[in-house]
């Protein structure tokens, strides 16, 4: 396989965008907007769809976003809903708990068929999305419109699975429309409850496949690192050892390089340490979206 990027991949992400709620800060924070960051740092062109409310956060988050490289201008203001947030309970080991407050102003996001068209002459190659936007009836509609203009694109499915957003059906649907799925081993044993997937990585991954017809999946598992299959091979991958500061966006930015390490062709052990080196760089700084390099991910 090839090492090396033939062309710059376009990629469409569309989700939540929102602050994170600390006892001691606010950062600018939400799933798909961490991807999309640590993406472009990746040589990914990342094009977001999200919105954010006519207030002061609102404001904020458009300056804040523009300041990460990222096009704002998919960045769409709701006068019905205020800019979203989400308090943030760090646990013990690798457990963090949300409480997210909706509706929020990403669930207002709407498309034009203008704005259809746009994208399609854009023309990304990856289409990203996780299961918290899609939960309200709005934004299941803006995914479902998404997910029929681009099925020719490669579907990027990160769980994300959120307490009282994590409807089975939902993550069923979404499960089936994906070419390639992340989750954590929390979400594997809930999916395995949810639809009968073993819990048995590589069987869960094989028998996915199979019934789903995905292209390539993983399950991390935060400091111990990841297992990955893609292309009917299967590896686990250790990983390293930090000191962790923060692990939210840890998995957006294995996300983001598990991406990179697919539309570069690399083999799928060498996608697997690249993404643990990634996500375990952004764990050991603090915030979602901390400054770091591909060159400093590699000496891990």
């Amino acid at each position: 396989m090839a090492d090396s990027i033939i062309e710059k991949p376009r990629l469409l992400a569309v989700g939540e965008v929102l602050w994170d709620v600390f006892e001691t800060s606010t950062r600018l924070g939400g799933a798909p907007l961490n991807f999309c960051a640590h993406a472009k740092r990746l040589e990914i062109d990342p094009l977001l769809i999200s919105a954010v409310g006519g207030d002061k956060l609102g404001d904020r988050a458009i300056v804040s976003v523009g300041a990460l490289g990222l096009d704002t201008n998919w960045m769409q203001r709701s006068t019905q809903f205020p800019t979203g947030t989400a308090r943030v309970h760090i646990g013990p080991g690798d457990h963090t708990r949300f409480e997210i407050v909706r509706p929020a102003a990403y669930d207002a996001v709407t498309l034009s068929t203008a704005n259809l068209k746009h994208l399609e002459a854009w023309a990304p190659s990856w289409l990203y999305f996780g299961t918290l936007f899609a939960c309200l009836p709005q934004g299941k509609s803006v995914l479902e419109e998404l997910l029929a203009a681009f099925s020719a694109c490669s579907k990027f499915y990160d769980l994300n699975l959120r307490t009282g957003f994590d409807s089975p059906p939902l993550v069923t649907q979404l499960l089936a429309a994906a070419d390639v799925v992340k989750m954590n081993e929390e979400e594997l044993v809930a999916v395995h409850d949810c639809i009968g997937l073993p819990v048995n990585r590589e069987e869960f991954f094989r028998q996915g496949a199979e019934r789903f017809g995905w292209k390539a999946a993983c399950v991390t598992l935060g400091a111990r690192g990841c297992a990955m299959w893609c292309g009917g091979e299967y590896v686990e991958s250790a990983g390293h050892s930090i000191s962790a500061a923060d692990p939210v966006g840890a998995g957006d930015a294995f996300a983001a390089a598990f991406v990179h390490g697919l539309t570069s062709q690399w083999p799928v052990g060498k996608i697997a340490d690249f993404a643990n080196c990634v996500g375990a760089l952004v764990a050991s700084r603090d915030g979602a979206i901390p400054d770091w390099t591909v060159a400093e991910a590699e000496l891990l």
